[in-house]
C-alpha cells in the first residue's frame, strides 16, 4: 500500500478501532526489505501518533530505529502521541533496556525537541505535509 491508499482507508487521525491494522501494517513496512524510502512507515507512525496510545511509543522507537534513514524520516515527536510526560512515565515505569535507552533518547531531545509540544500543531503540519 501507498500513502495515498493509508490515508484513504484510514484518514490521517484514524479512529481507534484501526489501531491493531495500522500495527501490523507498521511491522510489515519494517520488514519491507524493498523499500525505496520510509514514507510508508512514516505515515503508519503518524496515525498511531494521532491514535495516541502511550503504548505505541515503543513500536513507533522500534520502527525509528530500523535503520539511519527510517531515523531521519521518523520525527522524535512521534514517540510521544500519548504526551512527553506520560510516554516518560510509561517509559521509566516498564523498565527494561529498550525503554530505558529510549526513555534517556527522548531526555536527550527535550530541551530541542519538545520546547512548547504540541500534538495538535505537529498534526497541523502533517496535514499540510499531505494535502489535507
Amino acid at each position: 500500500m501507498n500513502e495515498d491508499e493509508l490515508l484513504q482507508i484510514y484518514g490521517l487521525e484514524p479512529d481507534k478501532k484501526h489501531r491493531e491494522s495500522i500495527r501490523k501494517l507498521v511491522h510489515q513496512e519494517m520488514e519491507n526489505r524493498e523499500a525505496e524510502d520510509h514514507e510508508v512507515l512514516k505515515l503508519l507512525c503518524i496515525m498511531l501518533f494521532a491514535i495516541g496510545s502511550v503504548e505505541d511509543t515503543e513500536l513507533i522507537w522500534q520502527a525509528k530505529r530500523k535503520n539511519q534513514d527510517a531515523g531521519s524520516y521518523i520525527d522524535v515527536q512521534l514517540l510521544c502521541g500519548a504526551g512527553f510526560e506520560e510516554t516518560t512515565v510509561y517509559l521509566a515505569k516498564k523498565g527494561g533496556e529498550q525503554a530505558n535507552e529510549q526513555l534517556l533518547y527522548l531526555r536527550q531531545c527535550e530541551p530541542y525537541d519538545f520546547v512548547e509540544f504540541s500534538k495538535d500543531q505537529w498534526l497541523s503540519g502533517y496535514k499540510a505535509y499531505y494535502g489535507i
